[in-house]
């Protein structure tokens, strides 16, 4: 298996850090360069921290250059303590990478005892399949789900330890000598960590604090030799004043610790946990169950929940929505906003659902260009302060192209007037007015926001000219296009798809609660079925836009596993008829996972090669290109780039390609958002506007289906009296007109799954939402 990549950071500061063991909810690291290489090129370990005692840091720079490339250039990270930021930016960019080097301290300048607790978004395993060790000393297998809530604080779990190590050594009374042994090893771990920080900070500075960071280095060197020294005597070496001081400090010791354990205070923990477990979805006898029987999406709220009561002094959470229900969005959001204001907790957050992240974030950092900008304010209020800005400085750039075309033919024309006439003083006025055109055309104000005046806001400097004006640029769009079905190939009308009382239940046992996966004990001879599903009728016609939504277990998966023939319908009754010329494309919540997995077990692979295997020989390589480059995966990012090493982003592009490569007349569609951007998803809802054939969309994301099901361009309820409300025109008259030429009228409408039935919701998404509103309400009263 290939090693995982290598992240390296620089920062101007380096060599004026200081070793310090205070821990901080604040950061400011100026001129940050962050850097991936792979470690599968010549060096296995090329880190900055290590490779500084012997190389300059620009040769290191250019060495990782040369094997991976750059995330941020140059950049300034800046967190204030207690403040919610929002990151933003597109998928590929580094956003996981670069909270990753904040999460394990890489960034120079990150004090080491600050707590950072981290969400990942790609759950246990990193990009490469490599699964990440447990922290705490019980195995997976044998945890509860409490247990595993509890045991995620590292610091909490390494002082517990240390505590049973020393207990134990003195509960063996057969050797005396144990306690002290204990003891010694502890404080030699302790010193070997002090030394690794002294080892760095002797390698990154220079002059004067480099000179005592090597003397404080020696310093440490004797202390670990003499400590090691230690380590190899025997209870002969020592006299009995010397033994009995040392059994002495071994008690205190371990009495110190087993004080700070107390004052952590575990019962509250626990009760936090209970309540946190509670608000994620979980019930009370869940938390007794054992946590690998646990689905993917009900780890990652145990690993959720783990974070959430750790009280760190930075949060890190990367995509904590992916595998949340709508309910579990709007309590973790609820839950966010009241930490807030009643902790200094410094929060960074990354999401692709913009009503959590605009509700969550005070301030928004955004990734772009190798550089991170901030503006105070969320993700709704950047964009429209930028568009704002677009505006305004395009009237004054056309404002000033207006003045500078007259004053160029006014010069233009006293010129040539001056030169007929033989007038001086006109030639002499032309000159003057052309210097004024070229010296003061620019920004007209100053950077206070007042009217620019020359020799106020340019005194002292030797040039006159002012700025040029900019208008703010946008990234270069994202853009997907779906290709169109023939709807001549159905040939007659009818239903697509359409399910008939459809009532359908597992086995007892077989399918196990929601949270736990397969139910490993089931036995053969069980004949009582669990209801999911109960007198289901649902019919999807050319040109619908349909969606569902619903919490999580409710059986949403199972009814599109149904529909599109991955579950039979063993273990129920109904009727389940399909068009027999029906080309259907299904999207699967697990694809871009099932991706990663092919991509782990063939590390060459890459997304072209894959499609070209999906596609058989039915697209030329030229279309198949073209296709992945519809759907934002372009020339070398396709043939180039390994499947493996694709962002969780670019992974739902190609689980996409995958699905529509055969040109389906309908699309159902589970979860797609996950893993998108911001502009990602905008980018999808409007490729789904314009898709001709039918849609089934099930998803938490309420952007997504108001735009797609509802028609709505930016979610705001059709009853508003907001003057941004606009219906959604761009390509739903010809879905009309298409699905009209069956003689069946487009139907758009949002259902609810709940209990085993499909409701639909007379006022859409807004009526599911404000239901679940109030049942936070409850959740957060009661606990």
């Amino acid at each position: 298996m290939p090693a995982p990549p290598v992240i390296s950071a620089t920062c101007k500061q380096t060599r004026f850090h200081l070793l310090d063991d205070k821990p901080s909810n604040e950061v400011d690291v100026q001129g940050l360069s962050i850097l991936i290489g792979s470690a599968d090129q010549n060096s296995n370990d090329i880190s900055s921290n290590e490779a500084a005692s012997t190389k300059t840091k620009d040769k290191i720079k250019a060495k990782l250059k040369s094997k991976g490339r750059e995330l941020v250039t140059d950049a300034h990270l800046r967190l204030k303590g207690g403040r919610h930021y929002g990151l933003v930016g597109r998928n590929g960019t580094g956003k996981s990478t670069i909270l990753r080097a904040m999460s394990e301290k890489i960034i120079p300048g990150i004090p080491y005892s600050t707590r950072i607790a981290i969400l990942q978004q790609i759950g246990d395993e990193d990009q490469s399949g490599h699964t990440r060790p447990a922290k705490s000393g019980i195995e997976n297998e044998d945890m509860t789900v409490l247990q595993k809530v509890m045991q995620s604080d590292e610091a909490k779990n390494n002082l517990s330890q240390k505590i049973d190590i020393l207990s134990a050594a003195f509960e063996d009374t057969d050797d005396t000598f144990n306690p002290i042994r204990a003891s010694r090893q502890l404080k030699h771990e302790e010193l070997e960590t002090q030394l690794c920080l002294a080892q760095k900070n002797a390698s990154l500075r220079s002059g004067s604090r480099g000179l005592q960071a090597r003397k404080e280095l020696l310093a440490m060197e004797a202390k670990i030799t003499a400590s090691a020294d230690l380590l190899c005597q025997s209870k002969d070496d020592l006299d009995p004043s010397m033994f009995q001081q040392e059994t002495q400090a071994a008690v205190d010791l371990l009495s110190d610790m087993q004080s700070h354990f107390e004052a952590i205070r575990i019962p509250d923990i626990e009760r936090e946990a209970h309540n946190v477990l509670r608000g994620l979805g979980f019930s009370e006898d869940d938390f007794s169950k054992s946590y690998s029987t646990l689905s993917g999406g009900w780890r990652m709220r145990a690993t959720l929940a783990g974070i959430l009561i750790q009280n760190p002094e930075i949060m890190i959470l990367d995509e904590p929505t992916n595998y949340l229900d709508l309910l579990g969005v709007i309590w973790l959001e609820t839950y966010l906003k009241r930490l807030r204001e009643s902790s200094e907790t410094t929060l960074i957050l990354v999401s692709h659902d913009r009503a959590f992240m605009d509700a969550v974030c005070e301030e928004t950092i955004i990734l772009r260009d190798q550089d991170l900008t901030y503006f105070r304010g969320n993700v709704s209020a950047y964009e429209n302060d930028r568009k704002s800005q677009q505006l305004y400085w395009a009237r004054m750039q056309e404002a000033q192209d207006r003045q500078t075309a007259h004053m160029q033919d006014t010069i233009r024309d006293t010129m040539k007037q001056g030169k007929k006439t033989g007038d001086d003083s006109k030639l002499r006025m032309a000159k003057s007015r052309q210097r004024k055109l070229d010296e003061r055309m620019g920004i007209e104000v100053n950077a206070k926001g007042g009217r620019f005046k020359l020799n106020r806001d340019l005194a002292g400097w030797h040039s006159t000219r002012r700025d040029a004006i900019e208008i703010p640029a946008d990234e270069k769009a994202v853009v997907m296009s779906f290709p169109d079905p023939d709807l001549t190939e159905l040939r007659f009308p009818g239903p697509l798809i359409s399910m008939e009382q459809i009532t359908f239940g597992y086995p007892s046992g077989s399918r196990g609660l929601k949270r736990a996966g397969t139910g490993s004990g089931m036995s053969a001879s069980s004949t009582t079925t669990v209801p999911v599903l109960n007198e289901i009728n649902f019919s999807i016609y050319p040109g619908d836009r349909l969606g569902i939504m619903g919490l999580n277990g409710s059986g949403k998966s199972t009814l599109l596993k149904l529909l599109v023939g991955q579950e039979k319908l063993l273990n129920g009754r109904g009727t389940i008829s399909t068009h027999p010329r029906l080309k259907l494309g299904y999207f699967s919540q697990h694809s871009a996972e099932s991706l990663r997995a092919t991509g782990i077990a063939e590390p060459e692979l890459s997304a072209l090669a894959l499609m070209m295997r999906e596609v058989g020989g039915t697209m030329a390589q030229g279309e198949v290109r073209a296709l992945l480059g519809s759907m934002g995966l372009p020339g070398r990012i396709a043939s180039d780039v390994p499947v493996r090493l694709l962002s969780g982003g670019q992974l739902s592009r190609l689980a996409l390609s995958v699905t529509l490569y055969p040109r389906p007349h309908l699309l159902i569609l589970d979860e797609p958002s996950t893993h998108l951007d911001l502009d990602t998803v905008h980018a999808l809802a409007s490729a789904l506007v314009s898709f001709s054939g039918a849609i089934l969309l099930v998803s938490h994301d309420r952007y997504l289906v108001r735009r797609v099901v509802e028609g709505k361009v930016r979610g705001i309820q059709k009853n508003s009296d907001d003057e941004d409300y606009e219906e959604e025109d761009d390509g739903d008259d010809d879905d009309d007109e298409s699905s009209k030429r069956w003689g069946v009228a487009c139907k758009r409408a949002v259902y609810v799954l709940r209990k085993g039935k499909l409701v639909e919701q007379e006022r859409g998404v807004e009526q599911f939402e404000t239901s679940l509103e109030k049942r936070v309400n409850k959740i957060s009263y009661s606990t």
